[in-house]
């Protein structure tokens, strides 16, 4: 049987001489929570988040935490969201530790492994929510845990919120909106670090260290065409499966204009002289006050910066017909689309609508995420980010990014907390991400090493002894 927690001494020998000697290193106990709760089955619309809020509740119990301080709050049945606190000296305002505990679903038989048990394999854990999110909330609770082993007393307390349904980004859910609403005096923070980006690597080095300040706006389009239908052996040219169909097509041919906005111009800029020299030249030139339309086009062809570069809307659901000996009187299909943050989403509605060019297919929305500013650059947490980082990806620099993605940061913005995508989380910048989808998986070596960061960076921005 092999021992992960071992994997941890050598990854960091190999990380940096910094970090090849912690403190008071507990990786058995992080791969331990990190076990549990990917076993335990969170999928927003099947599983039980109040398992695992109890289970972590549980753990911070039994290491000595005043059951004043952890709370498990269960609004909905098999929901449930954990808010616990380390407290400090009350020098400063608190800072607060975000994570989710629901991941998306997963299909056993589409993987090489149960995506319900965690898994190492070449140099891999494999599981679902492995890295979206529950790597995060292991982290954290593996990492408060140790600060009460040490007695640690910070200046300020350290707020640890492990929410459910973030998945859904709910509005009036019953996660991180619900704990604003019904328990704000519990998570008040002057900030939050929640998921979002990691540290990029290239041919195994560090090219860039991510520090999410805002995200694109997720939002649903259901497009439908609908037809009298009849019998399929008198089949007509109006069909409502074929028009969607090529609408569609349509759809998938076009592409949104290239919109940078400060975050993403920064990014390209700062980020270019890190990746390789083709790509940074590139990087470059789409930076500039007019970007260079070829340059691009090369970057689009790589999903992670296509991403940034513009809005992208994307057909994920397709439904249509009632009987196998029957016209399809109905053809249905869900587009999520990912807007830039500022930019109109009746004007990106429009633009789909013109993009599948056909009257007969009928564009509705579906779902608008939450818009939110984005959280303005913090000096101190730069400062502190950039130090820790340097003892762990030497000459990698710190960049602000946009999020492809949504999170439930967007309501903590609006809710007054800035909030900060910021992992510590190594990722293969070559490789596309698993996470939503096949044997989603984080590195064992990535595991650990960001298990220490998060650790050191916590205390870092926390002060005290």
């Amino acid at each position: 049987m092999k021992r992960p927690w071992r994997v941890f001494v050598a990854s960091l020998l190999a990380a940096s001489a910094a970090v090849a000697q912690p403190t008071t290193p507990e990786p058995r106990l992080a791969y331990d929570i990190f076990k549990e709760l990917i076993e335990i089955n969170t999928v927003t619309a099947t599983g039980d988040t109040a398992k695992a809020a109890d289970a972590m509740a549980a753990r911070l119990l039994q290491a000595g935490f005043d059951p004043k301080d952890v709370h498990v709050f269960k609004p909905a049945p098999r929901k449930g969201n954990l808010v616990a606190r380390l407290r400090g000296t009350g020098a400063r305002k608190p800072i607060m530790l975000l994570a989710h505990l629901d991941v998306v679903e997963a299909l056993p038989g589409d993987w090489t492994t149960d995506p319900f048990k965690l898994v190492e394999k070449d140099g891999y854990f494999y599981g679902r929510g492995t890295g979206d999110d529950k790597y995060m909330a292991a982290a954290i609770v593996a990492n408060m845990i140790r600060y009460r082993k040490e007695g640690y007393r910070p200046e300020r307390d350290i707020i640890v919120v492990l929410e459910t349904d973030e998945e859904i980004l709910d509005a009036n859910g019953v996660g991180i909106t619900w704990l604003i609403k019904n328990q704000r005096s519990l998570i008040d923070a002057e900030f939050a670090l929640n998921e979002g980006a990691g540290t990029g690597l290239l041919d195994g080095k560090a090219i860039r260290i991510g520090l999410q300040t805002s995200e694109k706006v997720p939002m649903n389009l259901t497009l439908e065409v609908t037809n009298p239908g009849g019998h399929s052996s008198l089949p007509v040219r109006e069909n409502a499966i074929y028009r969607l169909a090529n609408g569609l097509a349509r759809l998938a041919d076009h592409q949104f204009p290239v919109q940078l906005n400060e975050t993403t111009r920064a990014y390209l800029e700062r980020a270019a002289s890190f990746e390789r020299e083709e790509v940074g030249r590139d990087m470059k030139r789409v930076a500039m006050a007019t970007p260079d339309p070829e340059a691009a086009a090369r970057l689009s062809s790589q999903a992670g910066l296509n991403a940034q570069l513009r809005t992208t809307c994307v057909a994920t659901m397709l439904e249509g017909g009632h009987a196998a000996n029957a016209l399809p009187q109905t053809a249905r299909a869900t587009v999520n689309c990912r807007v830039l943050p500022g930019e109109p989403l009746d004007a990106v509605q429009a633009e789909v609508v013109k993009a599948v060019a056909d009257d007969k297919i009928v564009v509705k929305s579906a779902w608008k995420s939450t818009l939110s500013p984005p959280s303005p650059l913090n000096p101190e947490l730069m400062r502190a980010v950039e130090r820790v980082a340097a003892d762990f990806w030497p000459g990698a620099p710190v960049i602000p990014t946009m999020l492809a993605g949504g999170t439930d940061g967007a309501h903590l913005r609006n809710a007054g907390i800035p909030t900060y995508g910021h992992s510590g989380l190594e990722y293969d910048t070559r490789e596309a991400s698993r996470a939503h989808g096949k044997d989603e998986r984080v590195a064992v070596k990535s595991f650990y090493v960001g298990n220490e960061y998060l650790y050191r960076l916590v205390k870092a921005l926390a002060g005290g002894k």
